[in-house]
């Protein structure tokens, strides 16, 4: 996978159990700032975890998503 370009399923299933904003915006289609904001206003698609200031997508969560098993949230 390159940088510019949307990582498949496959590619998710490897990642680590959590992963950056960007990084799951960037599987969503979506930009950053987006999520983020999804995230604030709490209606994100996915299960996020927050991190000191910040927060971490967890990546289940984000797979089940894009499969298409977490109708409700999306």
């Amino acid at each position: 996978m390159t940088k510019s370009s949307q990582p498949t399923l496959a590619d998710i299933r490897k990642w680590p159990a959590t992963v950056s904003v960007a990084l799951a915006a960037q599987a969503l289609g979506c930009s950053k700032s987006h999520l983020h904001e999804r995230i604030k206003s709490g209606d994100s698609p996915v299960k996020t975890i927050p991190f000191g200031t910040r927060h971490v997508v967890i990546t289940a969560s984000l797979l089940r998503v894009l499969s298409g098993e977490d109708r409700e949230a999306a």
